[in-house]
């Protein structure tokens, strides 16, 4: 596997008192409710990329990420469908739109619970990495945007400046994750016994196994067995998680697409 493309933010604080300790951070609902690629699908959108057919279809898979959790079936959809459209695409426009996601949209979504443990980290001197499958250019922004250290994030190919619709390396999930994340250790001198990772998803297992300290953060019901089965850390943000939870399953899954859709709508009428 290729070495991970790791983008340093241009303003991230200088680590020190914790010398082979980081922080490694999830960021689809771990970080921000949500998925970060819906909004990236999103802005497309409205710059007329794909037509509203497909948006919607976006929209379901991102309703049922934020209801049931991560599915690999729909984010592999998503991701293949992002890699089609961006093909062609300049890679200054997309580093453009990606800054105009996290302004228009990410910011607030961030929350402020992961938000204090990213603070929490840095001020006990420890370096904190976004790693997730959200394209590095995306990735980046948001940790330039909240002073984090750095990102590892989902990479394509550029060719004279131009998206090619393939990826450099792996889609960055679930084992890739681990990969990554031991190949930055190496680089960067860490010991990950005396490092943290948090998540949402069962499928970051492999990623939470390999530090000293994993902790759950919003979790998928899956994650939350093994979480519990494993004595690690659980924190939930979700405000209201379980009435939520039950007010949303007596509707159909047709009827809240539709309440998206007509977002969506909303934005192609303005």
């Amino acid at each position: 596997m290729p070495r991970p493309t790791l983008v340093r933010a241009a303003d991230s604080p200088a680590a020190a008192g914790n010398p082979g300790e980081a922080a490694f951070f999830d960021v689809d609902n771990t970080l921000m409710r949500g998925a970060s690629l819906f909004h990236v699908g999103r802005k497309m959108y409205q710059k007329k990329v794909f037509t509203l057919r497909e948006a919607a279809g976006f929209a379901v898979k991102q309703l049922r990420f934020m209801l049931q959790g991560e599915n690999l079936k729909d984010v592999h959809s998503v991701r293949d469908a992002a890699l089609a459209f961006a093909t062609g695409l300049a890679a200054e426009d997309v580093r453009i739109l990606g800054e105009e996601v996290y302004d228009e949209m990410i910011v607030s979504k961030i929350w402020p619970g992961t938000r204090a443990l990213t603070e929490q980290h840095l001020k006990a001197g420890r370096p904190v990495w976004l790693v997730t499958g959200t394209p590095v250019e995306v990735a980046s922004v948001i940790a330039s945007r909240l002073s984090l250290t750095g990102a590892l994030g989902t990479v394509s190919e550029v060719t004279d400046g131009l998206y090619t619709g393939r990826l450099v390396g792996e889609f960055l999930h679930g084992p890739a994750k681990a990969a990554g994340v031991k190949e930055l250790a190496e680089q960067e001198g860490l010991d990950l016994e005396r490092c943290w990772a948090y998540s949402d998803s069962y499928n970051d297992v492999p990623l939470l196994s390999m530090v000293g300290h994993p902790v759950a953060i919003n979790p998928d019901a899956r994650l939350r067995r093994h979480a519990r089965d494993h004595n690690w850390p659980v924190y939930d943000f979700r405000s209201g998680r379980r009435a939520a939870t039950l007010g949303l399953k007596t509707a159909s899954l047709a009827g809240a697409a539709y309440g998206l859709w007509r977002g969506f709508s909303w934005v192609r009428s303005r």
